[in-house]
Protein backbone atom coordinates (compact mmCIF):
# COMPACT_ATOMS: atom_id res chain seq x y z
CA UNK A 1 0.00 0.00 0.00
CA UNK A 2 1.03 3.55 -0.96
CA UNK A 3 0.40 6.48 1.65
CA UNK A 4 -2.16 8.22 -1.34
CA UNK A 5 -4.05 4.72 -0.97
CA UNK A 6 -4.61 4.67 2.38
CA UNK A 7 -5.03 8.89 2.09
CA UNK A 8 -5.94 10.62 -1.36
CA UNK A 9 -4.00 13.79 -2.14
CA UNK A 10 -7.49 15.49 -1.70
CA UNK A 11 -8.52 14.33 1.47
CA UNK A 12 -6.35 15.67 4.77
CA UNK A 13 -7.71 13.04 7.75
CA UNK A 14 -9.10 9.99 8.17
CA UNK A 15 -10.91 7.68 10.54
CA UNK A 16 -8.80 4.65 11.66
CA UNK A 17 -10.18 2.75 14.63
CA UNK A 18 -13.13 5.37 15.32
CA UNK A 19 -10.61 8.39 15.74
CA UNK A 20 -9.81 10.92 13.38
CA UNK A 21 -6.41 11.00 12.46
CA UNK A 22 -4.61 13.91 10.29
CA UNK A 23 -2.23 13.83 7.31
CA UNK A 24 1.13 14.60 8.66
CA UNK A 25 0.67 12.98 12.34
CA UNK A 26 3.07 10.29 12.12
CA UNK A 27 6.03 12.81 10.12
CA UNK A 28 5.18 15.18 13.43
CA UNK A 29 5.85 13.13 16.19
CA UNK A 30 8.88 12.18 14.50
CA UNK A 31 10.19 15.68 14.71
CA UNK A 32 8.84 15.73 18.01
CA UNK A 33 10.73 13.07 19.03
CA UNK A 34 13.74 14.61 17.58
CA UNK A 35 13.58 17.93 19.55
CA UNK A 36 13.06 16.14 22.65
CA UNK A 37 16.08 14.28 22.10
CA UNK A 38 18.15 17.09 20.97
CA UNK A 39 20.10 18.62 24.33
CA UNK A 40 20.36 21.87 21.85
CA UNK A 41 16.98 22.43 22.54
CA UNK A 42 15.33 24.96 24.73
CA UNK A 43 12.77 24.14 27.75
CA UNK A 44 10.27 25.88 25.57
CA UNK A 45 10.64 23.43 22.70
CA UNK A 46 10.60 20.82 24.43
CA UNK A 47 7.76 21.54 26.25
CA UNK A 48 5.88 22.17 23.70
CA UNK A 49 6.86 18.98 21.85
CA UNK A 50 6.01 16.66 24.45
CA UNK A 51 2.50 18.22 24.89
CA UNK A 52 2.04 17.55 21.06
CA UNK A 53 3.03 14.11 20.93
CA UNK A 54 0.72 13.41 24.36
CA UNK A 55 -2.24 15.03 22.07
CA UNK A 56 -1.50 13.11 18.90
CA UNK A 57 -0.81 9.67 21.04
CA UNK A 58 -4.85 9.03 20.51
CA UNK A 59 -3.88 9.08 16.64
CA UNK A 60 -1.00 7.26 16.96
CA UNK A 61 -2.17 4.51 19.06
CA UNK A 62 -5.02 4.07 16.27
CA UNK A 63 -2.66 3.15 13.53
CA UNK A 64 -1.66 0.67 15.40
CA UNK A 65 2.06 2.67 15.27
CA UNK A 66 3.19 1.21 18.66
CA UNK A 67 2.09 -2.31 17.63
CA UNK A 68 4.87 -2.16 15.09
CA UNK A 69 7.60 -0.54 16.19
CA UNK A 70 9.15 -0.06 19.30
CA UNK A 71 10.01 2.99 20.44
CA UNK A 72 14.05 2.85 21.68
CA UNK A 73 14.47 6.35 23.43
CA UNK A 74 13.41 5.67 26.87
CA UNK A 75 12.31 9.27 27.89
CA UNK A 76 9.95 9.02 24.77
CA UNK A 77 8.79 5.29 25.74
CA UNK A 78 7.58 6.47 29.03
CA UNK A 79 5.63 9.51 27.64
CA UNK A 80 4.25 7.55 25.31
CA UNK A 81 3.20 4.28 27.79
CA UNK A 82 2.27 6.69 30.12
CA UNK A 83 -0.60 8.77 28.36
Amino acid sequence: MRAEDLLPDDLDQGQFNGTTVRKGTVGAFLINARMLADPRASDEQQRQARQDIVEALPALKALGLFEILQVRDEHLRRLCEGQ
